[in-house]
């Protein structure tokens, strides 16, 4: 099937204009596609991320998914921007990041990037890996303590 007959077929009220490489009947605007929440390479990265989470993350992964945590529903390595979330709950604006030994180093880069994520409207919640694999119950009581709070 040719790139036009595909074209035709997902669109048919539009026809292709070969003379003018364009389309007859849309007007072309960056407000004619919605924009998009980050890059594909980060999208790419993220899904490489969910294949091998490590030991932190799936334990509360398991507390996380499938509305376990009342009815909010959360997403595991989610891309916004140039950043990648480990949890999020997009409607509840709420983040969570487990921080290992790495983030010791990169305390200017976590506070930039937590400077963006704010100014999108989220809050982020940070745990250190070891809370989570030494005193999960009370990751769970602050997570659920934060989304009974209203922004």
């Amino acid at each position: 099937m040719s790139k036009r007959e595909v074209v035709a077929f997902l669109l048919p009220q539009f026809s292709y204009c070969e003379i003018g490489r364009g389309w007859e009947g849309v007007e072309l605007s960056s407000s004619a596609m919605p924009k998009k929440r980050s890059t594909p390479i980060t999208y790419a990265r993220a899904h490489q991320l969910r294949r091998k989470p490590t030991e932190a993350e799936s334990k509360l992964w398991a507390f996380l998914r499938s509305h376990r945590l009342g009815d909010v529903h959360f997403r595991r390595q989610h891309a916004i921007g140039k950043y990648i979330v480990d949890f999020c709950s997009p409607r509840q604006k709420l983040i969570i990041e487990l921080d290992g030994s790495q983030h010791l180093d990169q305390e200017h880069w976590d506070q930039e990037r937590s400077a963006f994520l704010q100014s999108k409207g989220y809050r982020i919640l940070r745990f250190w890996n070891n809370d989570v694999s030494n005193n999960i119950q009370a990751v769970i009581a602050t997570i659920e303590n934060t989304l009974s709070q209203k922004n």
